[in-house]
């Protein structure tokens, strides 16, 4: 068992809020952290993907009049987005009796109807929580080996996936997982398309790892029109499989790239699309260096504070930052990410900082020693620098 960090969260918010939102892809564990929870207070969990379950859910005020006294787990919530109007009369009602704190728990696998509906009807009244995948601090926490990165790098954070007692095993799990967003879950939760070419977007997307977006030419690949490429992209987005990381143009009197730049965010996920099997495999394929940058951008992206905003930076001269962390107007971090031990930063990287002028600059890099380069720039370990924003992430929710 993986101890997630995110459980402690969930509880501090549980006893701030009438209700949290805890959202993922499937299988990313949110069902395993709710009963964690369910198992220590008084609680009753739903599936709505269970038809009994989904009936008890439609008539919900006879349900919470029940078990108002209990803490209610709606999981797969997205299946009955109308369930939000009602609960909000019902979470009302118990503030008026004093009852303001720790009445739902949604789970969803989509941020599309989920978000749309409780951010409009339980504004004020709910948390928003967003769980990912397993990151470098909880897997190295509980591995017992030392290449605890490389694993996880190679089979991605999914838990099914990552704790597999061999890499085929790990690699068939991820074909499932695939298989099934492209021909259930998908045709539920957006607009019908082909699970064959949305399946060979999904791969399309996996060899252009965090390259900037040519609509066009993936519209041509795939016989589609650049709008549906756009509407393909956004559904992987909501559907918290892809990312999309947005050029840093603010106050900048240079030519910028300004299309936004796409990663599969799972790097096991992205490795089953490639059929990468082994870690072999993965060291003596094209995609290796960006799959590397992607994987850490998410395990970056899952200790961040609240509302960092997170950006990449390029030139039409070819100044660039791989990441640029913006923590407010006044801090800003660069981040160059190196895959090895042994690197070497181009004149790119310094004109890029010259242009944005930030507070920090790193190089994340595949080593385990954290010293400082010239120019002010610190090499340092994802798992450090992930410990650095952890911290700064924890003073921040107690200001």
């Amino acid at each position: 068992m993986i101890k997630r960090y995110l459980e402690g969260k969930i509880r501090l918010d549980l006893i701030a809020h009438s209700s949290v939102a805890l959202m993922g892809p499937r299988q990313v564990g949110k069902t395993t952290l709710a009963l964690n929870i369910a198992d220590t207070i008084p609680s009753v969990y739903l599936d709505l993907e269970n038809r009994l379950d989904l009936q008890k859910a439609q008539d919900i005020e006879a349900f919470h009049k029940a078990n108002s006294d209990k803490l209610i787990i709606l999981d797969e919530v997205q299946r009955l987005p109308d369930i939000f109007a009602p609960i909000r009369g019902l979470i009302d009602q118990q503030r008026r009796k004093g009852n303001r704190v720790g009445q739902f728990l949604f789970l969803g696998s989509a941020s599309i109807d989920l978000l749309q509906q409780s951010s409009e009807t339980l504004a004020g009244r709910i948390s928003h929580v967003e769980m990912f995948p397993v990151n470098v601090l909880e897997y190295a926490e509980s591995a017992q080996h030392g290449e605890a990165v490389n694993d996880l790098w190679l089979k991605g954070g999914f838990p099914d996936s990552l704790l597999t007692g061999n890499d085929e095993t790990s690699l068939n799990w991820r074909y499932d997982f695939i298989k099934t967003y492209l021909e259930r879950d998908i045709p539920q939760l957006g607009p019908r398309i082909s699970a064959e070419t949305l399946g060979r977007f999904w791969t399309m997307l996996a060899h252009s790892q965090g390259t900037n977006i040519n609509a066009a030419k993936l519209a041509s690949n795939i016989e589609v029109s650049s709008v549906t490429v756009a509407r393909y992209i956004d559904l992987l987005v909501d559907l918290l499989l892809i990312r999309k990381i947005q050029p840093y143009t603010a106050n900048i009197k240079k030519r910028l790239v300004k299309s936004p730049r796409v990663y599969v965010r799972d790097s096991g996920i992205t490795h089953a699309l490639l059929n990468i099997g082994s870690y072999n495999d993965l060291l003596g394929h094209p995609v290796v260096g960006k799959s590397w940058e992607g994987f850490v951008i998410e395990n970056i992206a899952s200790v961040l504070p609240p509302r960092v905003r997170v950006y990449y930076y390029r030139t039409a001269g070819g100044a660039e930052i791989d990441l640029v962390l913006e923590f407010g107007v006044n801090e800003r971090w660069a981040i160059e990410i190196k895959k090895g031990a042994s690197f070497s930063l181009g004149r790119g990287f310094h004109e890029a900082c010259e242009d944005i002028r930030p507070q920090k600059k790193f190089v994340i890099y595949a080593g385990k020693d954290k010293f400082p380069l010239p120019h002010e720039i610190t090499a340092i370990a994802l798992y450090d620098f992930m410990e650095i924003l952890k911290e700064k992430r924890n003073v921040k929710m107690k200001e």
